[in-house]
Formats: structure tokens, C-alpha cells, sequence
């Protein structure tokens, strides 16, 4: 069996604003039923935090940022998508399975 990737995030959020919440619950829904144990999530509150927001080019928030493994990915809004944030990632396409990757093969 291949051990599992582990996953390094970053969610930037500006204070506590309902947008930044939703954004919050809905990942840590998506990491603890997908990702359980195989990943580090970092959250940084720009509001209190500009320059971390400034080194790493974030313009709006709520942004979720996946740092490793690359590359990196940015995906923008309240995440509530669940479909899309993992896309977005590049995080539900590494975990498809064989069998599964040959029926997404042939729909394309």
C-alpha cells in the first residue's frame, strides 16, 4: 500500500466575518472526512497578520492556499463548493483510484 500524501494549507481569513467562518467549517468538514491525519492546516487572519498576506500575494479572503505538495494552488470565496475546492487543489484527483481514473479517462 502507498502511504498518502500529507497536505499543507494555508486559509487566510479577515477577522471573523461570516464568509471567513463558513469558509473554516466547510474545510475542516472536507479535511477530517477526506484527508483525516494527512494533512496541516495553518489559518492566518489577515487583519492581524498584513504582511503574511502581503509576502504571499493574497488580494482577497477568504483564500485557501495548498502549499504542499506542488504546486502550489489558490482557490478564492467561502469554499463552499466541496466538489470544486478539491479540484480547484488538485486534491480529489490524486486521490481517485485506478478504476476509477479509467472512467474519468474515457468521459473526456
Amino acid at each position: 500500500m502507498v502511504p498518502r500524501k500529507t497536505y499543507i494549507l494555508k486559509l487566510y481569513v479577515a477577522g471573523s466575518t461570516i464568509n471567513s467562518m463558513r469558509a473554516l467549517n466547510t474545510l475542516n468538514d472536507i479535511l477530517e472526512t477526506e484527508f483525516k491525519g494527512v494533512y496541516a492546516l495553518k489559518v492566518i487572519d489577515v487583519l492581524k497578520n498584513p504582511q503574511l498576506a502581503e509576502e504571499d500575494k493574497i488580494l482577497a479572503t477568504p483564500t485557501l492556499a495548498k502549499i504542499l505538495p506542488p504546486p502550489v494552488r489558490k482557490i478564492i470565496g467561502d469554499l463552499s463548493d466541496r466538489e470544486k475546492v478539491l479540484v480547484g487543489l488538485d486534491l480529489l484527483f490524486d486521490e481517485l483510484k485506478d478504476s476509477d481514473y479509467e472512467m474519468f479517462r474515457d468521459k473526456v
